[in-house]
């Protein structure tokens, strides 16, 4: 398979279905946000890190490249002329979303109460989490600006947004783990 294709040195790029779009085009920053993502989550899934996490971002991953496919797919293609799904692939349903939902109180169990916010940092591999919390905001933000333009299934939206949350919640676990201090953010008292 040949790597380099040469149909978009003009700036335009194809969708899953056929259709030529801008490389600009929010669909391709929408999808192109989610591979940004899943790159970090990799990332944080090479760290010196415990195995159950190192598990759960794999399937994450897994889970991305169905979003990612989602998103990459021409609405008006998203059904083929014999009636068939375009996608041949499982979606994102609420059971995904679910065990987000679970791992996050697992985690929650064995962490202190959140008094203050906190500020990102205090080990590596926490702010590696910590980015990849902020990369997922962006790509649930430019998701949720197609939808609205372009509706895609819910359940994708849902999943995003708790996947912004899970990244928060183990960047807590994985700071308590590597003995990292939580620096709370205490405002300043105006004068």
């Amino acid at each position: 398979m040949k790597i380099y294709t040469k149909t978009g040195d003009k700036g335009t790029t194809a969708l899953f279905g056929g259709k030529r779009v801008s490389k600009h085009n929010i669909r391709i920053d929408s999808y192109g946000t989610i591979d940004e993502l899943n790159s970090w989550l990799g990332l944080i899934r090479d760290q010196n890190i415990d195995e159950h996490s190192k598990n759960t971002l794999t399937l994450i991953q897994t889970k991305l490249f169905t979003v990612g496919a989602i998103l990459a797919t021409d609405p008006e293609k998203m059904v083929k002329k014999n009636g068939e799904q375009i996608l041949n692939i499982a979606r994102i349903n609420e059971n995904d979303v679910e065990y987000l939902e679970k791992e996050m109180d697992c985690m929650n169990e064995a962490l202190p109460p959140m008094t203050n916010f906190i500020l990102p940092g205090g080990h590596t591999t926490v702010s590696y989490c910590h980015i990849a919390r902020t990369v997922c905001r962006r790509a649930e933000r430019l998701a949720t600006h197609l939808y609205e333009n372009e509706p895609f299934d819910d359940n994708v939206l849902s999943y995003i947004n708790r996947l912004s949350d899970y990244l928060f919640v183990l960047a807590r676990m994985l700071s308590k783990d590597l003995n990292a201090s939580e620096i709370k953010w205490i405002p300043e008292k105006k004068d």
